[in-house]
């Protein structure tokens, strides 16, 4: 028996956050479409989790050239160009859709869309529904799926894609695991990944449960190129205490509601960093001057330095933050009298699978969209961007992975028979699965954080190397989903260590202490790095 469970569809989307599911609506116009989600489908993911906004140029006195302006400048002219004309140009669009669908985001007197403004940007572009915005999204499309008639298959988790046995390796489906840890085969004619980021190969992270990276490693085994896995984006306000709650988001919205930071001695300290745009700049320059304030000793007991909207009327507070006042009572912190302890934390992740303007990646017949590609937002993502990418990109990746040809469905029984075997493998494992966690999360945040070097990077690798070399023991068939996890996050924790010692430079969220960058990033002679089971590397070019 090849599986307990076999499923066919035309399209099969893995993930069901913003992007996975706007790639779901649009897919299932062309045919039967299927949803796998590791958790519960507008639950999990972080979208639902995302507070401050989505960017669009919606005013006549913004524009398009300006948007983009600020998207590559910001991205340290790292991004793919076209893929960044393509989501200035769109997002306007899709989040009409959205509206027309039942979204309810904030408007102004005239009844127009609210705007914001963000780090980083000339004019503030970023729409918002108070500073719930990802899950008023998550919400409206998870009603939209519900009335198109798409299939949703809830916690299960993908460990592997499937391939045909011709010599062009199209991808045709994927194997899985549901929580009997009984094995799940889904054959389709295409397939869209979708699935988030990797905050949790980190100690502390903003990142849901399910932000594991598990996307890179499955496509990367799949033969798909990588580009750019050392542009980690840390956010730089995340939850300090309690213990338990460190790295929680704390949104940009704060900051572009009028709030700042000072120090432990009360200095509103980035005037030193950038004093013309101070808590404003742009998310990599705010973590490094966090984080530099704290390490030079001028942060506070507990580890963070202050946010304050003290100065703010309450009303503002309580109508624009609601969901930020609320959080913050609940540790006994009252925004609106007294400043927030904040530190950065693990949050995006700028690179990952290469895709063209259709989304395709390397390998015929795997799409991708949203957090789990790289090239849109480049060394640095802009606040606000990565929503209007999950609808962007996510209806793209739909559209043409639902022009995809209806194949014959078949399943290669090697491929199986190779999982099985992975999966028994586990079973009769040695090493506990979160004492490697543990230690992997460690080595990450004191590696391969914000401030890198050659010897701390070449650390983390080896520390890596050793914990992939331990036998995670599944301790019943319901843990071998979480061994396979794991070694997916080693995986992709190892692609960002690789490529952050490739970029022998200092580049937006990337920070080399050891090498004297001596071009500003838009006379850079490097490009992209990139990374596949055929050949890794870092593009070179002339610089005039």
């Amino acid at each position: 028996m090849l599986a307990d469970n076999m499923t066919d569809c035309h399209v099969l989307v893995i993930g069901s956050g913003g992007a996975g599911v706007r790639a779901a609506i649009e897919a299932s116009r062309y045919g039967e479409t299927i949803i796998v989600s590791k958790s519960l489908a507008g639950k999990g993911g972080c979208t639902t989790m995302a507070e401050g906004g989505y960017n669009a140029v919606i005013n006549c006195e913004d524009s398009c050239p300006l948007h983009e302006e600020d998207t590559l400048k910001g991205g340290g002219f790292l991004n793919i160009p076209k893929l960044v004309e393509i989501l200035v140009k769109e997002a306007p669009e899709r989040i009409a859709d959205l509206v027309s669908w039942g979204a309810v985001f904030d408007v102004t007197p005239e009844r127009m869309l609210a705007q914001r403004p963000f780090g980083g940007q000339k004019f503030p572009r970023t729409c918002f529904a108070g500073d719930r915005t990802g899950h008023e999204m998550m919400m409206t499309l998870i009603e939209r799926v519900r009335q198109g008639g798409i299939q949703i298959m809830q916690e299960i988790t993908i460990i592997d894609l499937l391939k045909t046995e011709d010599d062009g390796g199209r991808v045709c489906g994927a194997v899985g695991l549901n929580r009997r840890g009984e094995m799940v085969i889904i054959r389709s004619d295409a397939v869209v990944l979708a699935t988030g980021g990797l905050g949790q190969i980190y100690d502390v992270c903003t990142n849901c449960a399910t932000g594991n990276g598990q996307g890179y490693s499955i496509g990367y085994r799949a033969g798909a190129e990588l580009i750019d896995m050392e542009m980690v984006q840390f956010h730089p306000t995340g939850l300090v205490y309690p213990y338990d709650a460190r790295g929680r988001l704390i949104t940009e919205a704060v900051r572009g509601e009028g709030g700042i930071l000072k120090n432990i001695i009360g200095e509103r300290f980035m005037k030193n960093y950038d004093p013309k745009r101070m808590e404003l700049s742009t998310r990599d320059i705010v973590s490094r001057a966090i984080a530099t304030e704290i390490l030079e000793g001028r942060g506070t007991e507990k580890g963070g330095v202050y946010l304050d909207v003290s100065h703010l009327p309450a009303d503002v507070i309580e109508e624009r933050l609601p969901l930020m006042l609320e959080q913050f009572l609940t540790i006994g912190v009252d925004i609106r009298k007294e400043p927030m302890e904040v530190a950065p934390t693990a949050h995006h992740m700028m690179g990952g699978i290469r895709i063209n303007t259709d989304c395709q990646t390397s390998v015929p017949g795997l799409f991708a969209c949203g957090e789990v590609t790289g090239g849109i937002h480049g060394a640095n993502r802009l606040g606000g961007n990565s929503l209007a990418d999950t609808q962007v990109f996510g209806k793209r990746a739909g559209e043409f992975a639902g022009k995809s040809p209806v194949l014959e469905k078949s399943i290669n029984p090697t491929q199986i028979e190779k999982e099985n075997k992975r999966l028994k493998g586990f079973l009769s494992g040695t090493e506990s699965i979160a004492v490697i966690k543990k230690a992997l999360k460690k080595t990450m945040w004191e590696n391969a954080g914000i401030f890198r070097t050659e010897s701390e990077l070449k650390k983390a690798l080896l520390d890596i190397e050793n914990l992939k070399g331990k036998m995670p023991k599944a301790v019943s068939k319901e843990n071998l989903a979480d061994a396979c996890v794991l070694e997916d996050m080693l995986t992709s924790a190892e692609l960002v260590v690789k490529g952050a010692l490739l970029r022998e430079e200092s580049r937006g969220a990337h920070v080399r202490k050891d090498i004297k960058t001596e071009w500003t990033p838009d006379k850079s002679p490097f490009g992209h790095t990139y990374q596949s089971l055929s050949r890794s590397g870092i593009e070179k070019k002339e610089v005039f």
